[in-house]
């Protein structure tokens, strides 16, 4: 299988999570080349082809003229996949390429079986498998779901140029507004997922914040309850964390909030079920009712 992996330039560099793109290339055993739209002196670093478009010319963002020129990159390769990560940049190019090509296209990949890709459902709590009908596919990757490589390496260039002429002009980054809580800098974070089960339970998993000397995170479906703070979410579309502590209350484990938690050092989990995926990655596993384990927990702590 080939695949034409399109790494992200972000403010001239390479995005972090071009080495995840690597990643799902192994898993899948595949042939590789990459597309990159960006600095010169920042070219992925493997022994294969990279097609290459100078940022300077091609501009930071003009989907027009970025779809062009992954478009002549797979006239030149004819990929079997043509791979994004899922990101703001990703989700709005990769349909404009996959309309294009008149190709299939999977969002938000965490997984391949066979000739499937796996992808979360019912808001992360089941998946399905889609297998594409088209010769050709285009893909997005869910953040963090799969692992980063770094293949090292002296690629061979191939120059891609598109004739500018778009009706979309990129103006400036604009970063997020810095209120709320900085969760990044937490030694200690105790989360309320969905499994807490209402705003009055938040209040155990603050009680446990405040024991532990912690600050109180979310995940994505306890935000959206209403139940804490957008500030505090933790996940692909919240604040990336690496703790000394992290305690997983009621979180089932989607990957999109697993991906905003893996640099913690030691992760406790309490659940009711216990097959929730948290416990995959969780060092210590406790398949409880919260209601009852986090104030017993609580209470041992502050005597």
């Amino acid at each position: 299988m080939k695949t034409l992996l399109v790494a992200e330039c972000r403010q001239g560099r390479p995005a972090d999570a071009t080495a995840e793109l690597f990643g799902f290339a192994r898993t899948l055993g595949a042939e590789v080349s990459v597309a990159y739209i960006g600095n010169p002196d920042d070219l992925p670093r493997f022994d294969g082809l990279v097609y290459f478009a100078d940022v300077r010319d091609s501009g930071e963002y003009d989907p027009d003229v970025h779809k062009r020129l992954l478009l002549q990159a797979v006239e030149a390769g004819r990929p079997d996949a043509v791979v994004f990560m899922h990101s703001s940049w990703g989700w709005d190019l990769a349909p404009r390429v996959a309309a294009a090509l008149k190709a299939a296209q999977v969002t938000e990949v965490t997984g391949v079986v066979g000739e499937g890709y796996i992808v979360d459902s019912c808001n992360g709590k089941m998946r399905r498998t889609v297998r594409p009908l088209t010769t050709t596919v285009v893909l997005t990757l869910q953040p963090g779901a799969f692992p980063a490589l770094q293949p090292g390496g002296a690629p061979e260039i191939h120059l891609l140029r598109a004739e500018h002429g778009s009706n979309v002009e990129f103006i400036r980054y604009e970063p997020p507004p810095a209120d709320g809580v900085d969760l990044t800098r937490a030694e200690v974070i105790v989360s309320a997922g969905r499994g807490v089960g209402s705003r009055e339970h938040v209040e155990l998993v603050k009680a446990l914040a405040e024991a532990l000397g912690g600050e109180v995170g979310a995940s994505r479906p306890a935000v959206d309850a209403g139940w804490l703070e957008h500030s505090r979410q933790v996940g692909t579309t919240g604040q990336t964390v690496s703790p000394a502590l992290y305690v997983a209350c009621g979180i089932s484990g989607a990957v999109q909030h697993l991906a905003g938690m893996k640099g913690a050092a030691f992760v406790l989990a309490v659940n009711t079920d216990r097959d929730a995926p948290i416990g995959e990655v969780a060092d210590l596993f406790v398949v409880a009712d919260l209601r009852q384990f986090l104030p017993a927990l609580t209470a041992k702590l502050k005597r």
